[in-house]
């Protein structure tokens, strides 16, 4: 029996092959864990590729809710991989681990108390979520935001740790000076330690 299940959550434009990598080379680093890197469920409307929820007429204000509009489609696209990997009984072995708009929708599973897994790892995210938050405070989180980050500014990593931290989430970070919108081999790294100690 598999140890543990790590679903990778692409960000906008992007596809699940382009994070498959990203498994790849996590993989010798967790041996007994599975990897799963779906297609978000809606194509991506300015290009190749696709995305948990539309940026078109994207604001601060109304982002809350496109997250919100999003939660049936990836609910659908995770029980999909969890009834694929026989894991639906075994989220305290689940690891999300998202990227941009992958880690947007990852950090409101754990706002939102709809997915209680056993740790969640977000890349140059941010917390979007509408509230009120009801989060599961058995799930920690593990934040990982480059300092140069000119997409997503690592001020909005800043600020998730500070409210999930008010929220009482177990919450690690780590802001990388010089780095940019992208996973850094440094990154990684931390993200294997981390989903190690939660599947431990």
């Amino acid at each position: 029996m598999t140890k543990g299940l790590v679903i990778l959550l692409h960000g906008v434009g992007s596809s699940g092959d382009d994070l498959a990598g990203l498994g790849d080379h996590l993989a010798p680093l967790l041996p007994d864990v599975s990897f799963a890197s779906p297609n978000a469920p809606y194509h991506f409307e300015h290009g190749a590729g696709w995305q948990w929820f539309s940026l078109t007429g994207i604001t601060p204000e109304n982002r809350p809710d496109r997250v919100a509009e999003a939660r049936a489609a990836f609910d659908q696209t995770l029980q999909t991989i969890l009834d694929r990997h026989q894991m639906s009984d075994r989220l305290d072995s689940v690891v999300l681990l998202g990227f941009s708009q992958g880690s947007i929708m990852a950090l409101d599973t754990l706002v939102s108390g709809r997915w209680p897994v056993a740790g969640i790892v977000a890349f140059s995210g941010r917390l979007s979520s509408p509230q009120p938050f009801t989060p599961a405070l058995t799930t920690p989180v593990l934040l990982v935001h480059g300092m140069a980050d000119d997409v997503i500014p690592v001020q909005e990593g800043e600020s998730a740790e500070q409210r999930l931290r008010a929220l009482g989430v177990t919450v690690s970070s780590q802001f990388q000076p010089g780095v940019g919108h992208t996973i850094s081999a440094q990154g990684a790294a931390r993200a294997a330690e981390f989903i190690a100690s939660c599947l431990a």
